[in-house]
């Protein structure tokens, strides 16, 4: 493995970041909510009154935003290394994992490990955990 020095870019990621947890504790101060995207897209099956406006524009806002972004700069060309169907078999197994842990790794890693909340603690220890485990297998055991 090699970093490519000249991708390295720790002030717009140190950034980003800082972005994300003041997004995340502004939803939850403002709103009472956890911005876990499970879960928000979640309610949008089974809405509660007066949820649905909400959840649709933190989702609308999601889907749209690099729309936005590329009204001010081009988009970063994406590189996928994996199969259609790959790509479909880790979606199935993230979600059902996101179902069996009560929620997914923004919920859990951004808002949970911030309120330090103990099932959060264990979920993201799970997630980190599960993560390198697959990048070990795929890399070192069945050769890609």
């Amino acid at each position: 493995m090699s970093i490519a020095w000249n991708e390295f870019t720790p002030w717009s990621t140190l950034a980003g970041g800082m972005l994300i947890g003041l997004a995340a504790a502004m939803f939850v101060l403002l709103n009472g909510r956890i911005a876990g995207i499970s879960g928000v897209i979640g309610g949008l099956f089974k809405p509660n009154k007066g949820d649905l406006a909400w959840r649709a524009a933190f989702v609308l806002g999601l889907v749209g935003a690099p729309w936005v972004y590329e009204l001010v700069a081009a988009l970063p060309k994406p590189r996928i290394d994996a199969s259609f169907g790959a790509l479909v078999i880790a979606g199935l197994l993230v979600g059902v994992g996101t179902r069996y842990g009560s929620g997914c790794t923004s919920g859990h890693g951004v808002c949970g490990l911030a309120r330090l909340s103990p099932r959060s603690m264990v979920a993201t220890g799970a997630f980190m955990v599960a993560g390198f485990a697959t990048v070990f297998i795929i890399r070192h055991w069945l050769g890609n």
